[in-house]
């Protein structure tokens, strides 16, 4: 619900606080005293079009703020959490709207700067206002079948008609992309083929290219490796005999004289028996070394053939050499694939057949459901338009199912339709109606359709304006209806039938401020008690002296309103 608006610096509003409060409220007062400045003001803090103009004589800006209470699980707060809107009390969202004279604004949404398409989002989930000469949400033919299905409770068909919609989508994308594939497989199969003959000749293994690299060099350079070895083999030979021997032999006479040494020598015996065995492990790793030197010829040639060769296919594929398993391994995939395909294109088909058929299955129902509840809804709407002397129109739900026109939604579409005058074809509510009978239709079609998923807020703006007497006094009626199935109502309303339903009355009214810089008019808004509400409905009977008789007929009409 709207709890709170304030209002600053508005064409004629300087300053406005407004409480309000549940159930039908309307505002009332003299033409021009500022009711449709109210009015853009909320519709700025909702996200319409700001401008200029609205700012105040005198002021550098205008600024709105709505307060709203809503239950903890409205869907607008999933919307603000899709667009990182953190909101600082559960159930409670502050709307805020700054326009300035210069033409700039900024929208926030509990004091969050946000986009004004987003306010206006919101706005449209928390706020419908209805006027005579407006474009209004149930005119929008896009949403009758959201609504029709509200009405009738198809919440669950529809879902599942939906998720069958995805299904048979999501089983279409996957064989077109294994046509896809085929396709563009069929036109490279003879290349496949070849490569892939040609790889598994070569059959090349991960980090084979590094093995071969790193033995072409030790070949190639085997002559001055053998060399560095004879260099070291001298070494342990030098004088005829091996360096193991003689240093052995002098470790003996060293270790003859340890024990007189009193462990003098102790380290240093140990020490060279520790060398001793490191030099027995150099000289066996220098002979294994020496062997893995010994080749033939020809095997320096099959290294190099071998290594130049996978080189060769890695530069041919733009790929290293490591790759080559993996691209044998994907190619050969791909030729299976082509080699599989017709069964598997066979299979898909019959899958997106049978996800077809269920789609069409849950459709058809959901069609046939959606024909009842359009007859169920048009009764509804008839059996309201007679007290709104509307008796002669006739109120059409147009249902047109086409398989061709099949999507998330089901095969149909739904448009209200309506003929004012007997005889004539139904057509587009907007099309049909003048301004005051689509004023009284939409009335009627709100009280049928308020709780399949209504802003929680109803705003009403002058549709009365050209009905009096029974017609008014009807009009009222089905507003109290409204307020009292749970959504809160707002009126602007001239007819005292319409005001005498009220919950709560307001006046509004323009008043001429004297100050140091001139006169200056602005719009002031009164809360009426009951004594102010009957000589506010007075005023709306008389049009000028307010008379007894006036006042009388206004204390009926309060007494009849509060039945």
């Amino acid at each position: 619900m709207l709890r709170h608006l304030s209002i600053r610096n508005v064409v004629l509003i300087e300053a406005l606080d407004i409480e309000l409060a549940d159930g039908l409220t309307v505002l009332t007062g003299e033409t021009g005293a500022g009711k449709s400045i109210l009015l853009d003001a909320l519709g700025m803090a909702l996200g319409a079009r700001g401008a200029a103009a609205l700012v105040r004589t005198g002021a550098g800006q205008a600024s709105v703020s709505a307060q709203f209470e809503l239950r903890a699980d409205h869907p607008v707060f999933a919307l603000l959490a899709e667009n990182d809107i953190e909101v600082e009390e559960p159930g409670q969202l502050l709307l805020s709207r700054i326009q300035k004279a210069d033409g700039g604004s900024r929208a926030r949404i509990d004091g969050q700067p946000v986009p004004v398409a987003l306010l206006r989002q919101v706005g449209a989930m928390l706020v419908e206002i209805h006027g005579q000469h407006e474009a209004r949400a149930l005119m929008d033919e896009s949403r009758h079948i959201t609504l029709l299905d509200a009405f009738a409770g198809l919440h669950g068909q529809r879902q599942e008609v939906e998720q069958r919609w995805r299904a048979w989508q999501q089983a279409e994308k996957r064989l077109g992309a294994l046509r896809t594939e085929l396709e563009q497989a069929a036109r490279e199969h003879e290349w496949l083929e070849h490569v892939v003959a040609e790889l598994q000749d070569l059959a090349p293994e991960p980090g084979e290219e590094e093995d071969l690299a790193a033995r072409r060099a030790r070949m190639m350079h085997a002559e001055q490796f053998a060399d560095a070895i004879r260099s070291m083999r001298d070494a342990l030979q030098e004088g005829g005999a091996p360096l193991a021997g003689r240093v052995s032999g002098a470790l003996r006479r060293l270790e003859r004289q340890r024990e007189q040494a009193g462990g003098l020598f102790d380290e240093v015996c140990e020490a060279f028996d520790r060398a001793l065995v490191e030099l027995a492990e150099a000289e066996r790793l220098l002979d294994e070394a020496a062997a893995q030197l010994e080749f033939d010829p020809r095997e320096l040639e099959q290294v190099e053939e071998r290594l130049f060769a996978l080189r060769e296919q890695a530069r041919k594929h733009r790929v290293q050499p490591d790759d080559l398993p993996a691209l044998l391994e994907k190619l050969s995939g791909q030729l299976q694939a082509l080699d599989e395909g017709a069964a598997a294109t066979t299979a898909l088909e019959q899958e997106v057949a049978q996800a077809r058929d269920d789609y069409m299955q849950a459709a058809r129902r959901l069609s046939g459901a959606r024909q009842a509840a359009a007859e169920q809804l048009a009764a509804a709407v008839m059996a309201e338009l007679p007290p709104l002397k509307l008796e002669h129109a006739r109120f059409e739900v147009n249902i047109q199912a086409d398989e061709a026109l099949a999507g998330p939604g089901g095969i149909d579409t739904v448009a209200f339709q309506v003929a004012t005058n007997p005889g004539m074809p139904a057509g587009p509510l907007g099309k049909v109606a003048s301004g005051g009978e689509l004023s009284r239709l939409m009335l009627a079609l709100k009280v049928v359709l308020a709780n399949t998923g209504s802003a929680p807020v109803l705003i009403f703006d002058e549709i009365d304006t050209g009905v009096g007497g029974a017609v008014a006094a009807a009009m009222g009626e089905r507003l109290k209806r409204l307020a009292e199935g749970g959504l809160q109502v707002l009126a602007v309303t001239h007819s005292p039938q319409v005001a005498a339903r009220a919950d709560h009355q307001w006046r509004i009214f323009k008043e001429v401020r004297t100050s140091e810089q001139g006169n200056a008019t602005v719009t002031r808004l009164q809360p009426l008690d009951a004594t102010q509400r009957r000589e506010e409905i007075a005023r709306m009977l008389s049009a000028h002296d307010i008379t007894d008789e006036a006042r009388a007929q206004a204390a009926r009409l309060l007494n009849h309103g509060s039945d």
